[in-house]
């Protein structure tokens, strides 16, 4: 059983992991989140908008409500692929950019606040809720989170922990390494 421990825990982890992706924003221009060092090496228009979109995709499956992306998003942000990436190889997802830069940043704030809203509303026991079971569908059978989970299945916990967390931790890398690219400090030391 989950405790208070744990999800205090997680929400601040959660808080800590998101404060990096709004400080590394709101210091890089859509120049720099636009720029290509080399094939095969990604930008990082693709890092942030594949992790803020695959965070919010993954609140349907925690929730049970739609994305806030919609039409109106796509129309605003204008990424260049509309498309998060996830089962697109690194090839199909060179060219990412984002079009407005300022507009993502609000949709990526969005995102955070539903998400940590979400998640403050949470009681311990709630972590332990199933949210796919076994046996796992083939594309979620070869994720980090399959790894995870125990014979029950994908839990709120693992989901949260693998999907959202540890999955924003990742990508942050990967923006770390490409804002020394273009002449920018790391976030953490």
């Amino acid at each position: 059983m989950t405790t208070d421990r744990t999800l205090h825990s997680l929400q601040r982890r959660l808080r800590a992991m998101h404060s990096l992706y709004e400080d590394a924003t709101t210091t890089m221009t859509l120049e720099q989140v636009n720029y290509v060092e080399r094939e095969p090496l990604l930008p990082i228009a693709f890092s942030l908008f594949h992790y803020i979109n695959m965070q919010d995709a993954s609140m349907m499956l925690l929730t049970g409500e739609a994305p806030l992306y919609d039409e109106t998003w796509a129309e605003r942000i204008n990424p260049a692929i509309n498309d998060h990436g996830k089962h697109k190889t690194v090839h199909e997802m060179m060219d990412q950019r984002i079009g407005d830069y300022e507009a993502f940043l609000e949709y990526q704030t969005a995102v955070f606040a539903r998400t940590e809203q979400w998640v403050a509303g949470l009681e311990p026991e709630q972590l332990d809720r199933v949210v796919i079971a076994h046996p796992l569908p083939e594309q979620v059978a070869s994720t980090y989170s399959a790894r995870v989970c125990d014979e029950r299945g994908i839990t709120v916990l693992d989901a949260l922990e693998c999907w959202i967390y540890q999955h924003g931790l990742r990508h942050m890398g990967e923006i770390e390494h490409g804002r020394a690219l273009v002449g920018l400090e790391g976030m953490t030391s």
